[in-house]
């Protein structure tokens, strides 16, 4: 029988007092007690199958996902004319590029919306959360209440497909960040095997250990105690049972992945300017994207009035929420556009700012669950929402589409979540209209859109 690879086993024992809150068994891979090693050697069986499977590019995306649905009508897609129902609480502002404008509370965008493009006509039918969230990361609306998470292949799953789980000891696919029930939208593997499920680094590189800014002490923790472990194996007093557990120790305590998650090696500077709490997140997307991860989603949370982007008013008060997270969603969003272009590494990274749909035109004043008071808010709203896209070697500074005066959807070039799939597919090199097979054998394709080809 394989050795299971245990951190803990191989740690002093001042160091396991830190065992069930900092480190889990490092062998395993979040995918209900399956082993790492047990993963790979099912990823090569799968690849004996002769399915459809692709070499990895260096093209990469990172999606910041906001889970709950954030107001086109805040954001992107101000109605200064309509009605003040309409129009919200804000103004809008001019930004760099002539013609285009944003919410006032983010004049860090404005800044540089030469670097950035706004999609304002993506729409589907799906205005609950639990078709909503599958239908914008999978393609199908279905939703499995017990599971908690979608029914059908998510991206991240579909990309560890497509490219198998590991290249060049990295995950090819990794979630992080802000959930929806307990995973990260994008990582379900819905009928597939969750051979195929994303690593999620909420907690370290599946270690238990916080990269949250007031849990970072632990995750230096975590780096000296895979320091002493890597010491204990040089000595020869740890051995891989065959390739595939090597290959699993090899994504827990080599270099890359490591060096990856390493933000004390980070300019200080460009720490300083990600800022605290997610903007770590979003620091830690860039660094594991310049290490070869394909694919990484990062959860944007909300505030300390609405903890993600469902900005009901029995929820909380929506404008209050917006002043409150806006300016850090402003920051977190401009530093990673700018950082991935000052690198040089915007024609291989492609940055996607979404979450599941808009909310509604109109708004409305209700009390709130938790406060008692009168908010203001606003509901789901699929028929409209707004994308915006960085990198990628698109061309930005653009607007594409456009919705009707009331921002209730689309007049102008509509596209669906699917045509998204494909962009993100396309920039990737895989296949979309390649297919798996559902649970009743029949061919389903990647993704049934088509990429972006005319960027305005």
């Amino acid at each position: 029988m394989p050795v299971m690879l245990d951190v803990t086993t191989y740690l002093p024992s001042a160091s396991k007092r830190v065992q069930r809150r900092s480190l889990l068994k490092a062998g395993f891979l979040a995918v209900g007690g399956m082993s790492l090693s047990s993963l790979l050697r099912m990823e090569a069986r799968a690849a004996e199958a002769s399915e459809y499977q692709t070499t990895p590019t260096k093209k990469s995306v990172i999606l910041l996902w906001q889970n709950g649905g954030p107001s086109h009508l805040e954001t992107y897609d101000m109605k200064p004319d309509a009605i003040r129902d309409i129009r919200g609480p804000f103004s809008p502002i001019q930004t760099k590029v002539s013609g285009i404008e944003v919410c006032a509370h983010l004049p860090m965008h404005a800044k540089i919306a030469d670097k950035f493009t706004l999609i304002r006509s993506c729409s589907h039918n799906w205005s609950g959360h639990n078709d909503g969230i599958p239908m914008m990361v999978s393609g199908y609306p279905g939703w499995d209440d017990g599971r908690h998470e979608s029914t059908n292949p998510e991206l991240g799953a579909v990309i560890s497909r497509a490219f198998g789980q590991v290249n060049r000891g990295m995950p090819v696919s990794v979630g992080m960040g802000a959930k929806h029930y307990a995973y990260v939208p994008t990582t379900a593997t819905g009928y597939w095997s969750d051979t195929f499920r994303p690593p999620t680094v909420d907690k370290g590189l599946n270690t238990g250990v916080s990269i949250d800014g007031s849990r970072l002490d632990d995750r230096k923790l975590l780096l000296g105690q895979i320091d002493q472990l890597r010491r204990r194996v040089d000595s020869g007093n740890l051995q891989a049972t065959d390739g595939f557990q090597q290959q699993a120790f090899d994504i827990i305590s080599g270099s890359k992945a490591r060096d990856a998650f390493d933000l004390s090696l980070e300019d200080k500077q460009t720490v300083e300017r990600y800022g605290d709490g997610w903007g770590k997140q979003a620091l830690l997307a860039r660094r594991l994207v310049e290490a070869g991860v394909n694919f990484v989603t990062v959860g944007v949370p909300g505030d300390s009035i609405i903890n993600n982007w469902d900005d009901h008013a029995i929820n909380g008060d929506l404008p209050t929420a917006m002043q409150q997270r806006l300016p850090r969603f402003d920051r977190v969003v401009t530093a990673l556009i700018e950082d991935v272009h000052n690198r040089g590494l915007d024609e291989d990274v492609l940055i996607v700012v979404t979450g599941e749909f808009g909310r509604t035109p109109k708004g409305n004043i209700r009390k709130g669950n938790r406060d008692g008071k009168m908010n203001w808010g606003r509901d789901h709203w699929a028929n409209a929402m707004s994308i915006l896209i960085s990198g990628g070697g698109k061309p930005m500074g653009r607007v594409l589409g456009a919705t009707n005066s009331k921002g209730e959807h689309p007049v102008h070039r509509e596209l669906a979540p699917q045509d998204i799939h494909a962009t993100i597919y396309d920039h990737l090199g895989i296949d979309y209209k390649r297919t798996y097979n559902d649970p009743a054998g029949r061919p389903i394709h990647i993704s049934y859109g088509e990429h972006i080809r005319d960027w305005g």
